[in-house]
């Protein structure tokens, strides 16, 4: 919208037109700065809200990983007053739809209640093909919890990393999900590669928190990403997350597969997630190079200082890859990423992401760099 530009709704927040100034009358309200629709969070752990100040910030992927398995077992109580305080602090800071990793049911109950919009993504672990079967019906399990107050199409199962899904399970998730929404972490961490270029490297240590004391991963000398995708050929769209060191032939491979296959793909932007653990930010200058959709996530409170799309928004204007833009272009860019690139990366385009007419999508005023506040 324009300085010059009017948005006007009914009382609930559906947008009804947008007009000049001098159409609209008298009663206008003006707000500072700018006037957003709401904000899709793509990517979080809202299960893992109690963490906040628990893992400490720049210890690399692994340390992290290994924090979270041995330090997020809290009592009920806490957790769930932690769950509730994170989805209102969202909704409170212009969050409208959340893309929600889940591997407990823990949240159900919150969600049910929220008037934040959910997609949660089930998240799948299972480290070896002997296991797989029995796996999958555990988080099975979980999904029907959700399935039972929450309507289905917004729960699906989902793998978790390259680095925790045996080829089996890999398989099974892939029969189960035609047509869905599914997401992975995605080149996090160096070590990634490194494990599925030659079977060692530091994911080795986070294997032996869970017994095992070689990797039980097949070594393929590809990337982790070239390794992995070619395991879904059932006309999903993926998204893929972090993606902190993913090298510009991998996007290359990732456009070409999905074309070839009939894949869509999105690109997860958590860029203060990704400086909280690796103390590094993803490549945003080669997405938008080759034209790759991108969306913004906040990760979980162990990761991250805020849930908070706004606080997102700064970081990516402040890379130095967006120089050579205008502030204009800067805005409308990135601005799409949390808006209504959201929306359609989450299936919910036709209701959030836009002032188009005849939508909700929640009214945000972001009313200072990194700060907004939700106004319907």
């Amino acid at each position: 919208m324009g300085a010059d530009q009017v948005l006007i709704t009914d009382t609930e927040g559906r947008v009804e037109n947008i007009v000049t100034v001098s159409e609209a009358g008298e009663a206008v309200q003006y707000f500072p700065g700018i006037l957003s629709p709401g904000f899709i969070n793509c990517h979080c752990h809202l299960e893992l809200s109690h963490l906040k100040n628990v893992v400490p910030p720049h210890t690399g992927l692994i340390d992290f990983l290994c924090d979270v398995v041995t330090k997020r077992g809290f009592p009920q109580e806490i957790i769930q007053d932690a769950i509730t305080k994170a989805d209102q602090e969202m909704y409170d800071k212009g969050i409208v739809a959340v893309g929600d990793i889940s591997n407990t049911a823990d949240t159900v109950a919150v969600k049910a209640k929220s008037k934040i919009r959910y997609y949660n993504f089930i998240e799948v672990l299972g480290f070896t093909d002997d296991k797989a079967e029995e796996n999958i019906t555990a988080f099975n399990n979980v999904l029907q919890e959700y399935h039972k107050l929450l309507p289905a199409k917004n729960s699906v199962l989902t793998p978790h990393a390259p680095y925790s899904i045996s080829t089996k399970t890999f398989g099974l998730i892939n029969e189960s999900t035609d047509g869905r929404l599914i997401s992975i972490h995605n080149q996090e961490s160096p070590a990634e590669d490194e494990l599925y270029k030659n079977g060692g490297g530091e994911f080795l240590r986070l294997f032996k928190q869970f017994g095992m004391d070689q990797s039980p991963f097949t070594v393929t000398g590809k990337s982790s990403l070239r390794s992995y995708l070619p395991m879904f050929n059932r006309k999903q769209t993926i998204l893929l997350i972090h993606n902190t060191y993913i090298p510009e032939e991998d996007i290359l491979f990732a456009k070409e597969y999905a074309a070839q296959n009939g894949i869509h793909t999105y690109y997860c932007l958590c860029v203060r997630a990704n400086l909280y653990i690796e103390n590094r930010k993803p490549p945003v200058h080669l997405f938008l190079k080759h034209n790759c959709p991108l969306v913004l996530g906040t990760d979980s409170y162990s990761s991250n200082w805020e849930l908070s799309i706004a606080k997102e928004i700064e970081s990516v204007m402040n890379m130095t890859c967006l120089d050579d833009l205008s502030i204009e272009e800067k805005i409308t860019t990135v601005y799409k990423m949390a808006t209504i690139n959201g929306a359609r990366a989450l299936r919910m385009d036709d209701e959030l992401g836009s002032f188009d007419k005849g939508k909700k999508p929640g009214i945000v005023n972001v009313f200072f760099p990194g700060n907004a506040k939700r106004i319907l």
